[in-house]
């Protein structure tokens, strides 16, 4: 009986053929998924609407998605096949971009989906610029140089006396730092205070302003103007230390006795950083010294900035108090909700006579108490104050906000002041997630 090698020899072929597809869709499958974009998710936690709100990415982070990312490359970001600007930030200054920074519009609730690859380049698209910080320092020609990345002030700098001279060492007296709703301004000498400008253009103005004498930033102009009467007081949330001496509370100023650093961290069309360090700070003429770090962060859209706080070592019973004026706002309303304290004012407070609201806010782990400092013959006077301490070798975190009717008419009445501080103080106490 003869042996049917057809039927072997077709079966072996249709093996053959099987086995070769099988390996072409084993290797298609794998190639479709090694093509698959990557992904990242942005989610807003809170009921609040968030416009231009700031998402960080860390490269440490972005590594793990893009693990080929190498030192020289950037990470784009599509928002539903939308390429977004990001601004690359190198924190530690080791010429390496650490952070990716960009402003995003999430609906109450929402959760984005961005896509994220790394390129040789950044997008390509034309940005607006909406932060800057700067500290500049007066020539001999009477004009300011360009910017200064480091700056250390004379130890017990003292506020320049206008009788004798038109302009100060440093232009408006010292680091300023605005966004596209509210600029600020830090006086570089033994004050340490925060004054505001209030403004009503979205360009950024600070190299301009208080370049020339002839032209006062408090008058009102077409750019703003200086609203806010700092005299002793803390001005527009600058930094104290409460502590204890002779069992009374004293609260002490920052900037003297002590070797004070401003360091420029960052400064782009997306966020603004610098630091401000007291370096071996005496606060008390029989006390350790310490150093304390301020990092101050501005960003597109938003009116207020941000200051993180770092205390190498707080004395016992120690606090760190910040605080808003008292000229002429005599009520302080306070918030307590979600994890998240604060006070803010509203009155006929600004000074060019019209509605001004100003607020503070922060954890309520780091939060100690409320103050209101109205005695004529301390240092520190006029001023209503939030006193807060570290939690761990954790920061403390506070924002400072400012809503100028003539910035936006919805700060024309109490009533769309506080609902903003209300709304500020959800998405504070509720930050975005990034997974």
């Amino acid at each position: 009986m003869g042996v049917d090698r057809t039927a072997g020899c077709k079966s072996a072929i249709r093996f053959y053929i099987m086995r070769k597809l099988f390996v072409l869709i084993f290797v298609a499958g794998s190639l479709n998924a090694f093509a698959q974009p990557k992904t990242i998710s942005v989610t807003n936690p809170s009921s609040i609407e968030r416009k231009d709100e700031l998402v960080v990415l860390k490269r440490s982070k972005l590594k793990r998605k893009l693990p080929a990312l190498n030192s020289r490359q950037y990470v784009l970001i599509n928002d539903e096949k939308v390429p977004q600007l990001v601004q690359y930030d190198d924190l530690n200054g080791d010429g390496i971009w650490d952070e990716a920074a960009l402003l995003l519009d999430l609906k109450p609730n929402e959760k984005k989906v961005l896509t994220i690859a790394a390129a040789d380049k950044p997008a390509a698209i034309k940005a607006v610029v909406r932060s800057y910080v700067r500290q500049k320092h007066k020539l001999a020609d009477e004009h300011f140089g360009g910017n200064v990345l480091t700056d250390t002030m004379p130890l017990n700098n003292k506020p320049t006396d206008f009788s004798k001279q038109k302009l100060p060492p440093y232009l408006t007296e010292g680091p300023a730092w605005e966004n596209d709703k509210v600029g600020f301004r830090k006086y570089f000498d033994t004050r340490n205070a925060n004054d505001l400008w209030g403004k009503r253009t979205s360009k950024m103005v600070l190299d301009e302003v208080g370049a020339d004498p002839s032209k006062s930033y408090h008058n009102l102009s077409d750019w703003g103007m200086d609203i806010l009467k700092v005299g002793n007081s803390l001005g527009a949330g600058a930094l104290a230390l409460k502590v204890k001496t002779n069992g009374k509370d004293t609260v002490i100023r920052f900037g003297r006795n002590a070797q004070v650093i401003y360091k420029q961290i960052t400064t782009g069309p997306i966020r603004s950083i610098f630091e401000m360090i007291y370096k071996n700070w005496e606060y008390l003429p029989d006390a350790r010294p310490i150093t304390v770090t301020e990092q101050i962060s501005i960003w597109g859209g938003q009116y207020f900035f941000e200051n993180k706080v770092k205390v190498d070592a707080l004395p016992k019973d120690a606090l760190l108090v910040t605080g808003t004026i008292d000229f002429f706002s005599k009520a302080d309303y306070k918030i307590n909700e979600k994890g998240v304290v604060g006070l803010y004012t509203y009155d006929r407070q600004s000074e060019n006579k019209d509605m001004l609201g100003l607020g503070i806010l922060t954890n309520i782990k780091n939060f100690k108490g409320y103050d209101h400092i109205t005695a004529s013959n301390t240092d520190i006077t006029n001023a209503f104050t939030l006193e807060m301490a570290p939690v761990a070798t954790l920061p403390v975190i506070y924002r400072y906000y400012v809503g100028w009717e003539l910035t936006n008419p919805a700060f024309a009445s109490k009533q769309g002041f506080e609902q903003f501080m209300h709304s500020e103080a959800e998405k504070f106490g509720k930050p975005v997630v990034v997974q």
